[in-house]
């Protein structure tokens, strides 16, 4: 006993959808399947064209196989991974790290004033 579902994957996985490039050109049509450039054909009429491409394409994987596979895009490097450490045996590090701290409680400082501002200003208008 099959089932529908089993049958209609295999169905699916036994046809190929690709695209075709028609273009005309003196003397009738070239048809080219898109990205296989070897897959090629010159006809009179648009339709010998599309049907002589598709017994190309039907030798063609005859005696192939198409696979799907998954391939894990590796990780790139933070971009600020080659910075970090730099400065770990540098003697002023640390006076540069209290540097930055004291300006942070400067801006803070300096907007909790604002704040407070917006606020006063919002109560004598209420």
């Amino acid at each position: 006993m099959t089932s529908n579902s089993l049958q209609k994957t295999t169905n699916e996985l036994s046809k190929l959808n690709y695209s075709v490039l028609i273009e005309e050109k003196e003397g009738g049509y070239q048809a080219t399947v898109w990205g296989l450039p070897d897959c090629q054909v010159f006809a009179t009429t648009r339709e010998d064209a599309l049907h002589n491409l598709h017994e190309i394409v039907d030798r063609r994987l005859k005696n192939v196989e198409i696979v799907t596979q998954e391939i894990a895009v590796p990780k790139p490097e933070h971009p600020w991974m080659k910075f970090a450490g730099m400065f770990k045996d540098d003697p002023m590090f640390d006076e540069v790290l209290a540097d930055i701290e004291e300006y942070r409680r400067e801006i803070d400082a300096e907007m909790a004033e604002r704040y407070h501002q917006i606020d006063a200003t919002e109560v004598k208008e209420s």
